[in-house]
């Protein structure tokens, strides 16, 4: 195929240039004249194994002919089947053995950093070893660095270090994947010394930034035919400037510089990089303005020199919009309206960013037109439905299982998947709305059974509910476990009550759970896991979820329906070895692309380069690469939102450069092609503006609803009238439209709470005090609060608050209680304080329940209500507040058949708030006689079919809340508006 040369061959496409179409016609142009066979002995390796299926189906539209050897950079072992290199040890062995190293250094040092931080830690030394492997630096090396100048820190590292050390002495016998591929390389390398092929050898695709990648391409250039060919190198860059890029600190960001410290390790310069293919690039005069816009920063100046010889800019901008997008939605939003048209027109478009956040939104605002774009890089395994199962099944044995996670795992399509999935989603609807009406914070298999009792109609019904109760507490709860386990066992449970889950009460199998690419894949991931667990070390239940998430989070599904052919998501690495008509690079911002250098915990950068390892500049300079490539596009879009979700954005570097390069090019048009460029940018963003644009809707109304006379309520309780003068409406959504709001799935200890067991509380020691006047005592009613917030308070720190609340107040409770005992006697609590007044002619009924009522020795009563808040003044209660005002006038009436008719000498608010008071009901002002009249003609005035219900009509306060404020659409309209009334008859 070459000619022979002492030289090493190095060959380079231009960016912009599809790198696989060029590959495939400069081979099939060097091999012509070659008989069929020649082209089966030449050995091409390429770097990704999307890159290896693309140049087979390239190779296949040649027609009928032999193809050469594909193989893939990291799979070597057919180029010399002599070498003897032991196996690579599975990845998840070696990821247990470390956590298990790094977790008994955190036991034995607990002051070097927090349990929690295990996983991150090993897995950032993982990627330590690793580095360390593939640029073969020693773990001696490191630990001799000149460290003179560091903090403390380096001592804590270099326990960390000791362990890569330990790793890294036993990787000869059992070398993990980067080892092993090290091995092969240096016996590749001396092999070929010795014996170089004769066939043609090439390397083609990889940019030499790993060092054991770099040693393979020297290797295979210094053979007899072999050569590399190098993905967008910079051919417009002077050979000055490619000097300059020798100091890795100053220059590891400029995409070139992997490919110049390549040609040095060679004795190459980069005026011996050959072009591979005739082929030119989409835009030579975008390359070149490209090119000077990324010059290292020491060589900016070449801008003032360099600049005023480019030619062509226009022509360079022609094809380029740059799109500065007010946010991360309206930038979505033009992507996906440019990749619509392309789909119209037939084209094909690429979108290329990595983050994934922008193309998950752009595929989301793709659907509205049935477009679903390829997207390269899939679905990662831990948000799948079969990944997610099995993270929520692993939190089972963390903690207590509360009410929202068992309806989050009841709910998940692959629960009870194998059989009779029909009668599951109704008995799971069941429970969630006993739930939300009653409250189960803690679920167990008693309390399930209880909350289900009676909640279908007939027996069968009833007993297959029960059934499937059972199997819902015995089968979710009491999992919890604390304390240390070997993880084979944390494994084998884990699956077996996966399974259990999945297949459901009455099913032998696993339902659907490993069914399809994302049960597959998941599948394999845990019986990987199986199999390495006598590798790992005891774990704790948290540990042993954490892993689960971690593992899972490594694999990605691709398990879609057939996605768009011509609108594709790549990633950067995936751009490498596509093309294009147009491509849009998105998320043009500093710290998303390029991304930030995650932070280092072992060395800082003087000591990575002191040490021979990569920079953090490493990776933007790859970045940076990938972006040289892709904009040399046929089409190119440029974009980047000005604010994300929080903050203003900094534009990418790169775009940055490229604008400022532009504006300063005034002879030669600049300013005008990047006014050009924003333009048509402007001209999509007014686009997205014209789509989005709604037609003005006007503000609901103030509501005042006047339904039929016999849909309004004949029956109020006391508590209702307040809300009946407060809030109209809400009386109306209630009773009329018969709405209540339901619960939380998970009951937190809310006022309410705390409010119903201060009135039990309270009940129970006045009850007590009535058999024993001796347990009239601070103590005792410290007592029954324990007792009874034991029982129902499932939260140590809001029972260890509301009792401390109560012993704040419980001796000025007493003091009082006793004085209340003195002139009178309890005769019925809140379960017998029931009273029911009836206006026959108007068709109502009131109905009350008082919380306590007490009779003194002349028969006149006293009434008691307990308030956890602030108790409502006398203007409060003559004005809106009217409950103990009623329930005096029934008693008087004899509405409370249990105790009789009598005058009331007394009703009283005991507020039992931080500042504890007693507030007087003004019955001298507001004598029963004047209350029920006054109560009668507003019940009158609401049975009126021409009385509306006035939505908010007197709040206390416009800030209060009402429950039913979101349906009146409260916000559309103030308390200033009138109501308007809307006859429903």
């Amino acid at each position: 195929m070459f000619d022979d040369d002492a030289h090493p061959r190095v060959f380079g496409v231009a960016p912009g240039v599809d790198f696989p179409k060029a590959l495939v016609n400069g081979l099939m142009a060097r091999m012509s004249g070659q008989p069929p066979e020649a082209m089966a002995r030449v050995q091409l390796i390429v770097n990704t194994r999307r890159m290896q299926r693309r140049l087979r189906a390239l190779f296949e539209t040649q027609g009928a002919m032999l193809l050469p050897r594909l193989r893939l950079i990291t799979e070597l072992d057919a180029l010399d089947p002599g070498l003897a290199i032991p196996p690579p040890l599975p990845p998840l062995r070696r990821r247990l053995e470390l956590i298990a190293l790094v977790s008994r250094l955190l036991e034995r040092e607990k002051d070097l950093a927090p349990h929690t931080s295990l996983y991150d830690l090993t897995d950032s030394l993982a990627a330590l070893i690793d580095e360390m492997q593939g640029e073969g630096v020693s773990a001696e090396r490191i630990a001799a660095l000149d460290v003179t100048d560091q903090s403390g820190h380096w001592q804590r590292a270099l326990q960390f270090i000791r362990i890569a050390q330990a790793y890294l002495d036993q990787s000869g016998t059992a070398p993990d994947q980067e080892a092993r591929q090290r091995l092969l390389v240096m016996a590749l390398a001396e092999t070929w010394a010795a014996h170089p092929p004769a066939d043609p050898v090439l390397i083609a695709g990889s940019t030499g930034s790993r060092g054991t990648t770099a040693v393979l391409m020297q290797a295979v250039a210094a053979l007899p035919q072999g050569a590399l060919i190098l993905p967008g190198f910079d051919f417009d860059m002077p050979a000055t400037v490619w000097a300059r890029l020798g100091d890795a600190l100053l220059s590891e960001d400029h995409p070139q510089y992997r490919f110049h410290k390549l040609l040095c390790a060679m004795g190459r310069a980069s005026s011996d990089v050959r072009l591979w293919d005739s082929q030119p690039p989409p835009s030579a005069a975008r390359n070149a303005l490209v090119s000077l816009s990324l010059r290292p920063a020491p060589v900016t100046d070449a801008w003032l020199t360099e600049g005023a010889r480019l030619t062509g800019i226009a022509e360079a901008t022609a094809d380029v919009t740059l799109l500065d997008a007010p946010s991360p939605r309206d930038e979505a939003l033009a992507i996906a309206l440019r990749l619509r048209l392309a789909a119209e027109r037939g084209e094909t478009a690429a979108l290329i960013t990595p983050d994934r956040v922008l193309t998950r939104q752009v595929t989301a605002a793709l659907d509205q037109w049935d477009i679903l774009p390829d997207d390269s890089a899939g679905t990662p395994l831990h948000l799948t439905p079969p990944g997610r199962f099995l993270r929520h099944v692993a939190q089972l044995f963390v903690r207590r299982l509360d009410a929202e996670a068992l309806l989050t795992l009841l709910k998940h399509p692959l629960t009870h998947s194998g059989a009779a999935r029909g009668p599951h989603v109704l008995n799971t609807q069941r429970l969630e709305l006993s739930i939300r009406q009653r409250g189960l914070p803690y679920p167990d298999q008693d309390g399930l059974r209880r909350l289900l009792q009676n909640a279908v109609r007939t027996p069968a019904e009833q007993d297959s509910l029960l059934a499937w109760a059972d199997w819902v507490g015995q089968t979710f709860t009491g999992l919890d476990h604390s304390g240390a386990r070997p993880l084979e066992h944390w494994v084998s449970d884990h699956i077996a009550l996966a399974e259990r889950i999945a297949g459901g009460p009455d099913s032998t199998d696993a339902g659907e759970l490993w069914q399809k690419k994302a049960g597959q894949g998941a599948q394999q991931a845990m019986t990987t896991l199986a199999d390495q667990a006598a590798f790992g070390a005891p774990m704790t239940a948290s540990d042993y979820a954490d892993l689960i998430g971690a593992l899972l989070s490594d694999g990605e599904v691709r398990d879609r329906d057939a996605p768009h052919p011509d609108i594709m998501i790549w990633g950067t690495l995936e751009a490498r070895v596509q093309g294009a008509d147009l491509v849009i690079l998105a998320g043009l911002n500093e710290g998303t692309w390029p991304e930030a250098p995650a932070p280092d915990p072992w060395l800082n950068r003087a000591l990575r380069h002191q040490a021979g390892l990569l920079l953090p500049e490493r990776r933007i300079g790859l970045s940076a690469h990938d972006y040289q490539q892709a904009i040399g596009a046929k089409e190119v879009w440029l974009t980047r939102s000005i604010r994300s979700d929080d903050a203003e954005t900094v534009v990418s570097r790169w775009l940055n450069r490229l604008r400022n390069l532009l504006d300063g090019l005034h002879a030669q048009g600049g300013p005008e092609a990047l006014a050009g460029m924003l333009a048509r940018g402007d001209d999509w963003l007014g686009r997205v503006r014209a789509f989005e644009a709604v037609a003005p809707v006007a503000p609901a109304h103030r509501p005042s609803p006047k339904p039929p006379k016999a849909a309004r309520p004949s029956t109020l309780s006391v508590t209702d009238i307040k809300r009946l003068i407060r809030d109209p409406y809400a009386i109306y959504a209630r009773h009329v439209l018969r709405l209540k709001d339901l619960g939380p799935l998970v009951q937190s200890p809310d006022a309410l709470m705390r409010g119903t067991l201060a009135h039990d509380i309270l009940e129970r020691f006045v009850r007590n005090t009535q058999s024993d006047p001796g347990t009239l005592t601070a103590d005792h009613l410290m007592q029954v609060a324990r007792a009874v917030m034991l029982d129902h308070v499932p939260w140590p720190a809001a029972r260890a608050m509301w009792l401390a609340r109560i012993e704040r107040i419980a001796q000025w409770f007493v003091a009082h209680e006793q004085g209340r005992q003195r002139t009178a006697t309890p005769v019925a609590f809140e379960d017998q304080a029931k009273g029911r007044l009836v206006w026959p002619d108007i068709g109502f009924t009131l109905n009350a329940r008082a919380d306590r009522i007490d009779r003194n020795a002349t028969g006149e009563f006293l009434i008691y209500d307990y308030k956890t808040g602030k108790p409502p003044t006398a203007r409060q209660q003559a004005t809106f507040d009217k409950q103990l005002l009623i329930e005096a006038a029934m008693i008087e009436e004899g509405a409370f058949t249990e105790i009789g008719a009598g005058p009331v000498a007394l009703a009283r608010f005991i507020g039992l708030g931080a500042d504890p008071t007693e507030v007087d009901a003004p019955l001298d002002a507001e004598p029963p006689a004047r209350v029920l009249s006054n109560l009668r003609a507003l019940i009158e005035a609401y049975l009126d079919p021409g009385q509306g219900f006035t939505s908010r009509r007197m709040m206390q306060q416009d800030a209060n809340a009402g429950d039913y404020d979101q349906l009146a659409r409260f916000g559309e309209w103030d308390v200033t508006d009138d109501p308007q009334p809307e006859d429903l008859s």
